[in-house]
């Protein structure tokens, strides 16, 4: 992951850098969305994807832990006597 983040970082940097060196400023801030910031994003979102399935089945199975906890806790205790 940090070596992705190396190489996005850099990337960023030299797109920003063509982005300066555009004749004028609509260019160089569309050199930079559509070079740079677009592209970069779109591969950060897909190679983050595996990570955020992991995220994604861990808290699922904790909720269910957390529900099991709970039914044989409701279960186990005995009913309030009035």
């Amino acid at each position: 992951m940090y070596f992705s983040a190396i190489v996005a970082i850099g990337w960023l940097y030299v797109t920003l850098l063509m982005a300066l060196t555009q004749p004028t400023i609509l260019s160089g801030i569309s050199t930079f969305v559509f070079y740079g910031l677009l592209p970069t994003s779109i591969i950060v979102y897909v190679m983050l994807a595996p990570e955020r399935k992991k995220r994604r089945k861990a808290r699922e199975a904790a909720e269910a832990e957390m529900a099991e906890m709970t039914r044989r806790s409701n279960e186990e205790s005995p009913p309030p006597q009035a």
